[in-house]
This record gives C-alpha cells, sequence and structure tokens, in this order.
C-alpha cells in the first residue's frame, strides 16, 4: 500500500506511514493538561505534532482550540477540512485535515480525542494508538466543578457519558490521580519509546 493510502467510497483509508496517537478518557481526567505538558516536553522534536482542535465554543484557558460557530463548522466539514470529526456535548469538534500530511512525512500526531472515533482513525491510519487517561471519579467531578464550564444536569451528564469504550481497548492506560509531572512524563516516555525504530508503531 503507498504511503498516500487510498480511497475507498469517498474516504482515505490507510493513511501511513506515520503514527496517529488518539489521547481519550472521561471528561475530568486531565486530558488537556497532560497534553500541554507532553507538547512542552517534546517540543523541540520535530516528529511530533499536537494537532489543534476546532470546536463549536469559544476559546478558554481551560482547552487549547480554535472557536467557531456552527455554521462554520458544518461550512468546513463540507469542505472537506476535517480529517475526523464528532459530536459530544452539544457540540462539534473537528481535527484539521492538515494532520494527513504530517503522517504522509512519518510523524507522531498527537491529539485530545473522542473514545467514538477510535474505529474510525483505524481505518483512515495505518498506525494508530490510543492512550487512555483516567481518574477517580470524585477527582474528576472536583475538577470539572472547578473548570466551571457545566452546572447541574449538564455536569452530571458529562461525569455520566458512556461510549461502549473498553480500557482493553487501549494501548496504554494512565491514571491521573498524582501530581502532572507524573502522568505526563508516562505519556512522553511512551510517545518516544514509540518512535520509528524504537518500538512499537502501534496497531
Amino acid at each position: 500500500m503507498a504511503d498516500d493510502g487510498s480511497v475507498e467510497d469517498g474516504k482515505v483509508c490507510g493513511l501511513g506511514p506515520g503514527r496517529v496517537v488518539l489521547l481519550v478518557g472521561p471528561s475530568g481526567a486531565g486530558k488537556d493538561a497532560v497534553l500541554r505538558e507532553a507538547r512542552r516536553r517534546l517540543a523541540s522534536r520535530r516528529q511530533f505534532a499536537f494537532a489543534r482542535r476546532v470546536v463549536t465554543r469559544q476559546p478558554d484557558s481551560a482547552e487549547d482550540h480554535d472557536g467557531v460557530s456552527a455554521s462554520e463548522f458544518a461550512a468546513r466539514l463540507r469542505q472537506g477540512r476535517f480529517a475526523l470529526n464528532w459530536q459530544a456535548h452539544g457540540l462539534n469538534y473537528g481535527i484539521p485535515v492538515e494532520i494527513d500530511e504530517a503522517v504522509r512525512r512519518g510523524g507522531c500526531v498527537v491529539l485530545n480525542a473522542s473514545r467514538t472515533i477510535v474505529a474510525g482513525a483505524r481505518a483512515r491510519y495505518r498506525h494508530v494508538a490510543v492512550v487512555l487517561i483516567d481518574a477517580p471519579a470524585e477527582l474528576r467531578a472536583d475538577r470539572l466543578g472547578r473548570r466551571r464550564r457545566e452546572h447541574g444536569p449538564d455536569l452530571a451528564a458529562r461525569l455520566g457519558r458512556a461510549t461502549g469504550f473498553e480500557p482493553t481497548d487501549a494501548d496504554l492506560i494512565i491514571e491521573n490521580a498524582g501530581p502532572l509531572t507524573m502522568a505526563a512524563g508516562a505519556f512522553v516516555d511512551w510517545l518516544v519509546a514509540g518512535e520509528p525504530g524504537r518500538g512499537d508503531m502501534g496497531r
């Protein structure tokens, strides 16, 4: 198979040779914090790219993303400007199609993703790994409460959201219940070990 992948039913399939790492986990687990620290530690390594999400919500300090209106998101989706997209919590999320070029160059693209797109990502890219960030329910509830983005029923819905994703489907599980440096360090060590020629390239 060529590194550019193939097209089936209008969809890109088997794109490589690089790797896509999906960071998933329940709300409040601390995925964004782990990502920020990992990006800081790997800033000098050009083979790692951290995708910036497009979300139909205004940017805030809790998450680094591009905020767009629902109509603008729909327009970009029609134009094929997203490699991956999903809906959650009444919002639309998209990953810009530019990540495909990094994968074609053999890089490792890391992104904060929904567990619902794992199958779609594995169909689009040849090498996909899933890292599950988790934390105890009471800690997640405290983090979400301090974020002050959701309240009452909305907060309960985030905490109780289920997707059918099983921990056994993950390539790595990190418990983010202690210092951020520990969780981020484990993630960075795993990413570096997975570089071409240094370990498993993922599934």
